[in-house]
């Protein structure tokens, strides 16, 4: 995409532009620190399935064949399910988490033909290791 910018006028190339959760900038480690915090943190409530989506959402994410476009799906997808501000807030019981999943689902989707069985291996194992499975 081709944006220009306000303050200088110029034309910037917009798809060069890395999303927050695929720098290793010092921002980025704020974001990536609240992935896992969350991923941790909700774990039990908002059960394996949603857990495992956020994890294949996020080594899709790492993974450095992953082009632009998916890692901005990714971002969003993942950036809802950290955030407070929820459409259903989390702490709802029984739908607390079904936004988050629907919205991680939806993300899937769009970019299946970038995850790998890699991915979805390792996303598993992790998962399964975090409900002990």
């Amino acid at each position: 995409m081709i944006h220009t910018s306000r303050k200088s006028g110029k034309k910037t190339n917009s798809d060069k532009a890395k999303p927050a959760v695929m720098d290793n900038t010092h921002s980025d480690k704020v974001t990536e620190a609240s992935f896992w915090e969350k991923v941790k943190s909700s774990a039990s409530a908002a059960g394996h399935e949603a857990i495992y989506n956020a994890l294949i959402l996020y080594y899709t994410a790492r993974a450095k064949d992953t082009p632009i476009w998916c890692k901005t799906v990714i971002a969003g997808a993942l950036g809802y399910f950290i955030s407070l501000i929820d459409t259903i807030p989390d702490l709802t019981p029984v739908l607390g988490y079904t936004d988050d999943v629907a919205v991680m689902i939806a993300a899937i989707g769009a970019l299946a033909a970038h995850i790998t069985p890699e991915i979805k291996q390792k996303a598993k194992q992790r998962s399964d290791k975090l409900f002990q499975k």
